[in-house]
């Protein structure tokens, strides 16, 4: 029941013009309530990620984006992670921001345990020395000592700049 032109007047807003309005962002109508269109759109990302040559290399250390990040009672710091490139795997060295810590613990989308996470999959990690905000970007480091040794300087960072904000 969605106003598609409303919605790609509004996509125009932003620099996102679909493509049957002379643009270049391809739109495909999905419904989520009945499943109509979901193939399409799913043709037309794979379309879109060989046009690009989007490519992620599995054999490399793990890098990504945090997607969701909270403090659990019983577990601590709790993160999700969108792995990018390269393979997350269990007990490797993590910074993000101005935390860092050991992927002590992983689970997919459906909870299970899992040891590593390929390209383009989500997880939910446990083992930061903190919360992070979404958006922040992840990557594997081999050695915690450096790990360590960078999300200090970056705490530090972040105090400067806090303190020179007031």
């Amino acid at each position: 029941q969605a106003n598609l032109d409303m919605v790609k007047k509004q996509l125009s807003k932003v620099n996102l013009t679909a493509e049957d309005w002379g643009g270049q962002t391809i739109t495909v109508p999905v419904s989520a309530k009945t499943g109509e269109g979901i193939d399409s759109l799913l043709e037309m990302i794979l379309l879109q990620a060989q046009m690009l040559e989007l490519k992620a290399n599995p054999a490399r250390l793990s890098k990504g984006v945090v997607v969701e990040a909270k403090l659990s009672k019983g577990r601590g710091p709790v993160v999700t992670l969108l792995v990018q490139n390269g393979t997350l795997r269990l007990n490797e060295n993590i910074i993000v921001g101005k935390y860092y810590g050991k992927s002590r613990a992983m689970f997919n989308d459906r909870g299970q345990a899992v040891t590593e996470v390929l390209p383009s999959f989500p997880v939910e990690v446990l083992g930061l020395s903190g919360v992070p905000d979404a958006g922040e970007q992840f990557f594997a480091i081999e050695d915690e000592k450096e790990a360590r040794e960078l999300a200090i300087a970056r705490q530090g960072e972040a105090t400067y700049l806090t303190c020179n904000d007031n």
